[in-house]
C-alpha cells in the first residue's frame, strides 16, 4: 500500500547541505580542502569551550537540565543591560528549531508569515511544513530588504512579520531608520521576530539592534546564535528574546530536552570568552577588507557585507555559480553555489583565515580568466 503524503509536503524541495569533506576528498581523489561555504568561524572552537566539554563529558550518561537554567542566566548575564527574565529567553537546537518552534506555535494556517524572498531558506521551508501560507516581499534593487513593501503587504491575514538582518545570503541589512518605520506600522495582533544570526559581525553604524526596541514593542521576537562567532555550528545551539507569554508558548510546544549537555556547557564557556570573539570578528574585517580590495582589483560586482560571508557576481549565466563551484572544488576550495536563492551566476564564500582567503582567490581569479571573464 503507498503511503499517501499531504500535498504541502510533496510541494516542498527539501534544504540540501554540502557534502562532508571527508567524501569530497574521496570522490575527487583530493586532499587538503577548504570549507568556505556555510558561514562556520574558520579559527575553530574557543579553548575555553574545548575544556569545558572535556569536563563535561562524565555527566553525558544523564539527560541535560531540560530547562536550561545555568544556560540561560549565562544569556541573561551576557544581555545584562536588557534586565531580561529567564522567563523570556527561550533555547533550542541551533536558532533554526527557536524559529521553527515559534512559527509552528504562532501561526496557524489560517494566517500568513510576511518575509522576503532571497532571504535564509527556512522562512519558506518552515511554514511549507505546517501548511502556512507565506507572503514573499521581493528584494530591492540593490539586494536590500524593501521594507516599505513589507508595509505595503501587511494585510488582515499577517500575523508574523519576519526579518534577516543582516540577511543570508546577500550579507546586506536594513537601517535603524527603516525599521523603525515598520515597528510603527505593523498592527498590535502581529509578532514580529528578526534573526539576527550575524549580529556579532555587525559594524555598519546605521544597522540596527533589534533589542534596543523591545521595550516599546511588545510582539518583538530577536533571534541569535551560537553557529557562527562563537564556532559552535556542530553543537547546534540558539536562542530567542520574547516575552513571558510567548516564552510560555515556547515552552508547550518545544521538545522536553532540546539542547544537548554538552552544548549547555558550551554555551556557557563561549559566552564567557569575550576575547574570542573579538578575534573571530577581527579576523572577518580584514578578511572582509581583502576580498574587497581583490574583487575591485577583478572588476567583479560583490555586495559589500555585514556577515562573515561575501556574495560575489562570477558571470557565465543561468549555470554560471554551479561551473564555478565544480571548478573551484577540484582545487580543493568548497564554495556555495546560490541559484536556490535566485542568484544563478553569483557565489557565496564564506571569510577564512587568511591563507584560505588567499588560496580560494587564486583559485577563483584562475578560474574566471580561464574563462574569459577578468582581464
Amino acid at each position: 500500500m503507498t503511503v499517501k503524503v499531504a500535498d504541502y509536503i510533496e510541494r516542498i524541495t527539501p534544504y540540501r547541505p554540502g557534502k562532508p569533506i571527508s567524501e569530497v576528498e574521496r570522490e575527487l581523489g583530493i586532499y587538503d580542502t577548504v570549507k568556505m561555504a556555510s558561514n562556520e568561524n574558520p579559527l575553530g572552537p574557543s579553548p575555553k569551550v574545548m575544556q569545558a566539554i572535556k569536563d563535561d563529558l562524565k555527566y553525558i550518561h544523564l539527560y541535560p537540565d531540560g530547562m536550561a537554567y545555568y544556560l540561560k542566566h549565562a544569556i541573561m548575564k551576557h544581555l545584562a543591560r536588557y534586565h531580561l527574565s529567564i522567563d523570556e529567553v527561550c533555547v533550542g537546537n541551533g536558532s533554526n528549531e527557536v524559529i521553527d518552534i515559534l512559527i509552528r506555535a504562532l501561526v496557524t494556517p489560517h494566517e500568513e508569515i510576511l518575509v522576503s524572498a532571497q532571504a535564509f531558506m527556512i522562512y519558506e521551508l518552515i511554514p511549507a511544513a505546517a501548511n502556512i501560507p507565506v507572503n514573499l516581499v521581493p528584494l530591492t534593487k540593490d539586494h536590500r530588504f524593501d521594507i516599505e513593501g513589507y508595509i505595503e503587504r501587511i494585510n488582515d491575514k499577517t500575523k508574523m512579520v519576519a526579518l534577516v538582518n543582516p540577511n543570508n545570503p546577500t550579507g546586506t541589512y536594513y537601517t535603524k531608520k527603516e525599521f523603525e518605520n515598520l515597528l510603527s506600522n505593523v498592527p498590535e495582533r502581529c509578532v514580529v521576530l528578526v534573526d539576527e544570526a550575524y549580529h556579532e559581525y555587525v559594524d555598519a553604524p546605521d544597522c540596527p539592534n533589534a533589542m534596543d526596541y523591545r521595550k516599546d514593542f511588545e510582539n518583538l521576537i530577536v533571534c541569535r546564535t551560537f553557529s557562527k562567532a562563537y564556532g559552535l555550528s556542530g553543537m547546534r545551539l540558539g536562542y530567542g528574546i520574547t516575552t513571558k507569554r510567548i516564552g510560555e508558548t515556547f515552552r508547550k510546544v518545544r521538545e522536553p530536552f532540546n539542547t544537548s549537555e554538552l552544548a549547555q556547557v558550551a554555551g556557557i564557556a563561549a559566552l564567557e570568552d569575550e576575547d574570542y570573539v573579538r578575534r573571530s570578528v577581527e579576523m572577518n574585517r580584514i578578511g572582509k577588507e581583502f576580498f574587497y580590495a581583490e574583487f575591485r582589483r577583478l572588476e567583479l560586482s560583490f555586495l559589500p557585507t555585514q556577515g562573515n560571508f561575501i556574495l560575489v557576481h562570477v558571470g557565465g549565466g543561468e549555470g554560471g555559480g554551479i561551473d564555478c563551484y565544480k571548478a573551484l572544488l577540484q582545487d580543493g576550495i568548497i564554495i556555495r553555489p546560490v541559484s536556490n536563492y535566485g542568484f544563478p551566476d553569483w557565489i557565496r564564500i564564506s571569510i577564512g583565515l587568511p591563507e584560505q582567503n588567499q588560496r580560494c582567490l587564486v583559485a577563483l581569479e584562475n578560474y574566471l580568466r580561464k574563462e574569459g571573464r577578468v582581464r
